[in-house]
């Protein structure tokens, strides 16, 4: 249903290969380029691919469309009949792009909101007939994992960095059982405010996009850095700096969060 994407990213440095034994392999910019095309995949839905009601397994589906609570700030986006960008949140979600439009062409739900009591129920909770991403799926898939690994089997494949300062483009700020977000780069020089992609958090709540925030606010909301093992790295020597990995013209497409949240409800 959507055509390729070009995507932006800056040119590759000299890397480290990441640990051979991790799940995969892949560089920052591969990592960057693959959470830019998730959340600018285009795709056209129908009617029938929204759901406010329960699916064939009895399991409470809504689906973030524009007629999902349009007054509430958690408001869904996607319309119906026109293209639209970003692949949807979906509980449980796991989706690429192929496997996205796929299970739309077949009438699947076009994603599915959290909620409390999604939260509550767990995996009881992820619809079948539903396509989509959530925020662990979406990482994972930033990381050419194999299989989703959720928020609290992340920590299993990655390292605790010793400091958030030393985040790069690739790492993780990650809430064992609650939230993730992929880190893409430093806002200012005085790395103060990060850059980084998420889905399941405002300002548009459903889909995955390039935000900026705060460090402070985002470790003070309980955020671990961590680096995947898995990821190429560059060479550790005194002086070296290493080169930004998203370009001016993906930069300019972030929304600024000064008061970030944990994302989901």
């Amino acid at each position: 249903m959507g055509c390729a994407v070009k995507t932006p990213v800056a040119e590759e440095e000299p890397l480290v290969a990441g640990d051979a034994a991790a799940p995969s392999q892949l560089t920052p910019a591969e990592s960057m380029a693959i959470a830019h095309q998730l959340s600018t995949h285009p795709w056209r839905p129908f009617a029938g691919n929204i759901l406010h009601g329960k699916d064939k397994a009895g399991i409470l589906v809504n689906t973030p469309d524009a007629g999902h609570e349009p007054l509430q700030p958690r408001k869904g986006w996607w319309v119906p009949g026109v293209v639209n960008e970003g692949i949807p949140y979906k509980w449980g979600g796991f989706d690429g792009p192929e496997s996205f439009d796929a299970a739309v062409a077949n009438g699947s739900a076009a994603g599915d909101v959290s909620s409390p009591a999604k939260r509550r129920a767990d995996n009881a909770a992820v619809s079948a007939n539903a396509a989509g991403v959530d925020c662990s799926g979406f990482v994972s898939r930033c990381l050419k994992l194999p299989s989703v690994h959720d928020t609290a089997k992340l920590p299993s494949i990655c390292d605790e960095l010793p400091s958030a300062a030393d985040l790069r483009p690739g790492d993780l700020l990650n809430i064992p059982r609650r939230h993730v977000v992929l880190c893409a780069g430093w806002s200012n020089p005085e790395k103060t405010w990060i850059y980084y992609y998420e889905t399941g958090g405002g300002p548009q709540y459903w889909k995955p996009g390039l935000k900026s925030a705060p460090l402070a606010a985002m470790l003070g909301l309980g955020y671990k850095p961590l680096r995947y093992r898995g990821m190429a790295h560059p060479p550790v020597k005194p002086g070296y700096s290493a080169k930004e990995v998203l370009t001016r013209a993906v930069k300019a497409t972030a929304d600024v969060v000064p008061n970030p949240t944990v994302g989901e409800p």
